[in-house]
Order: structure tokens, then C-alpha cells, then sequence
């Protein structure tokens, strides 16, 4: 090479290198989280359930010179969802009836800052830096995990069910302005939305779809009975002896439930009997029922004859109905008495 023509090279990569100006492009993507399983939440919990989904962002530079470097500063937005009405001061997310809970995401463990989706609003979205270098063919790229924090706060009042919020399309967007350099160290752009004084400014939506679970799994409590007291008679039970004893309960709203009630102590099959109580051989036969008009026994065969209900979230009362039907003659004196075993399910 003649040193006229080297000289020639030289001059023109240092006028390269003196212009600073980059015609490379920059582009930034993301990996798509995975779902923010919250778990199982409960109803009135006494402290707040917490949750995390990670994914990360790569931006990539095409190849400058070999010694250039590239900035980005990246918004990551996060919008309301698909169930939501609003990002503060809380989020929502439903079960198939429509049933809220409340929850929030934030940008730190510290769960102070609240994550939002448009730039120069509050709350806001995440900022994220990124600053690599850009060599020579091969050019260059940096990535920056960021973990997405999730919790939903205590003592809600909750219904049972599967709930859940998707984030896609416009409520998951990414806006970045970049600077490149062919020589030195890229400055920061001073935010994501700038477009003047900036090698580029780009907006993207829908990178990183996820969504956000939780489970409220059914719940009854304050389970209450009265006994079932057929009173005194004298002599042969002549005719029917209705009476009424009740169960009561409390089950979280859209609890599905079933009550039972075993044979008793001394049934005869399945004729429910109760006993004397110092005369094991004598007994007086008795019927418990679902409804006033006591033709449907209640007894303890799934699908057959139990009692079936749905919780409010406010104590409910069932009335168990009782018959002692007539007998064929006298009835020893004394005191009858039978024990009933109730099952919920839920």
C-alpha cells in the first residue's frame, strides 16, 4: 500500500471518528414474564400475600465503529388489565362472577412506588438504563433483568373463586430514546420520551404480556345447632309430633356447600330411633326432613338427600325438621334421646 493511499484511509477514519455521528440502529425487546401467581388468598386475610414475575429487557445496537458505545433509557408501562378500572391506588382483578379483589404492582421490593404505564404521569413507569458498547462487525447489545413486584393488601372482604388480570397490548408498553457514538461514551438521553438531540426514540407495545392470579378457596365457620326437643307425651303417641331444631353457619360468599346428617346413634337401618335412656331395648322411631311438608328425608347420600347451599358472607340459618310418627301401642315412660352427627362440605 503506497503511503499516499494510507494516509488517505487514515484521514478518512479520523474524520469518522471526529463527526461522532452513528448510522447504525438501536431496537430494544423483551422476554414475556411468566404469570404473578399470588397463590391462595384468604378471605379477611390478617397480612398482605405478596408475589414476583421477572423477564428481561435487551436492547442491540448494529455495528459503529471499534470504539463505540450506545445509552438507552427505557419506560417500561404498565397499564390497568383486562379487569381493571384503575393503576392507583389500587388495581383490580375478578373471579367468573365479577367479584373484586384488590391488589397492586410496584417497581422495588420496598413496595413504595407504585408501577404505572405512561411517561410524565404519576404513578409512572420503571426506567431502565442500559450502556454497552457497539464494536466492529459484530456490534453490540446489554440486558437488564427487571422483576415485577406484586401485593395484595390485607383484611379484604373476599368471595370464593379464581381470579385473575391480563396485561397485553397497550397496557404493556415499552418507549425508549437511544444515543450512539462512534467514539467515546454515549450520553444518557435525559428521558425515554425524548426525540430532539437523540439518535432515536421508538415506542412498542404488547413485549411483555402476563398475567396476574389469585385463588380464594371456599370457607365456612361459626357452625351452630339447637337440639330438636319433641316434648313430654303420655301414654301411645297418637299422632304426628312435629318439631323443628336449625343449623347455623357462616360460609365466605359464593361458597358452595352441602350438609349432611348420619342416622344417629340407634337407627334401625335407616329408620333414625332414639333410646331410653336406662332401658337400652326400648325406643321411640323418629324422621328428620329438608322442608315443612316432611316428604324428602335429609339423611347423608351425596346427590340424593342433602341439603345444598351457597355462602353470602353473612351467617346463614338451615331448619331441620323433625317427626315422631305414631306408635303401635304404649310408650315406656321415660327420657328418649338420639345423637345426630352433621357434616359440612364445602
Amino acid at each position: 500500500m503506497s503511503p499516499r493511499l494510507l494516509l488517505a484511509l487514515l484521514l478518512g477514519l479520523a474524520a469518522l471518528l471526529a463527526g461522532g455521528a452513528a448510522r447504525a440502529d438501536t431496537t430494544c425487546t423483551t422476554t414475556t414474564p411468566v404469570t404473578a401467581a399470588f397463590g391462595n388468598v384468604a378471605n379477611a386475610a390478617a397480612a398482605p400475600v405478596f408475589t414476583t414475575t421477572t423477564f428481561t429487557i435487551t436492547c442491540s445496537t448494529t455495528a459503529l465503529s471499534l470504539l463505540a458505545t450506545a445509552s438507552v433509557r427505557a419506560c417500561l408501562g404498565i397499564g390497568v388489565g383486562t379487569t381493571g378500572t384503575a393503576i392507583s391506588p389500587l388495581r383490580r382483578m375478578t373471579n367468573a362472577s365479577g367479584d373484586p379483589m384488590s391488589y397492586q404492582l410496584f417497581t422495588s421490593s420496598a413496595y413504595s412506588t407504585i408501577w404505572g404505564l405512561t411517561p410524565g404521569t404519576t404513578p409512572g413507569p420503571q426506567v431502565v438504563d442500559l450502556n454497552y458498547n457497539v464494536p466492529l462487525l459484530t456490534g453490540g447489545s446489554g440486558a437488564v433483568s427487571v422483576t415485577i413486584y406484586g401485593r395484595i393488601p390485607a383484611g379484604q372482604t373476599l368471595s370464593a373463586g379464581a381470579y385473575s388480570t391480563a396485561f397485553s397490548g397497550g397496557d404493556v408498553r415499552l418507549q425508549y430514546a437511544f444515543n450512539e457514538v462512534l467514539l467515546g461514551t454515549a450520553t444518557a438521553p435525559p428521558a425515554c420520551t425524548t426525540v430532539a438531540g437523540v439518535t432515536g426514540n421508538k415506542v412498542a407495545t404488547g413485549g411483555f404480556p402476563f398475567t396476574v392470579t389469585a385463588n380464594v378457596l371456599p370457607q365456612c365457620s361459626a357452625y351452630v345447632t339447637t337440639d330438636m326437643d319433641f316434648g313430654s307425651n303420655a301414654g301411645a303417641i297418637a299422632s304426628n309430633i312435629d318439631r323443628t331444631s336449625t343449623i347455623g353457619l357462616t360460609c365466605i360468599n359464593r361458597t358452595a356447600y352441602t350438609i349432611a346428617l348420619d342416622n344417629g346413634l340407634y337407627a334401625n337401618g335407616t329408620v333414625r330411633r332414639m333410646r331410653h335412656d336406662t332401658n337400652p331395648a326400648w325406643f321411640i322411631p323418629y324422621e328428620l326432613y329438608r322442608e315443612s311438608t316432611r316428604t324428602q328425608r335429609w339423611g347423608s347420600t351425596a346427590n340424593v338427600d342433602l341439603v345444598s347451599g351457597t355462602g353470602t358472607g353473612a351467617a346463614q340459618t338451615l331448619t331441620v325438621y323433625g317427626r315422631a310418627p305414631p306408635s303401635s301401642g304404649a310408650v315406656a315412660a321415660g327420657s328418649y334421646s338420639d345423637q345426630i352427627k352433621v357434616t359440612i362440605t364445602y
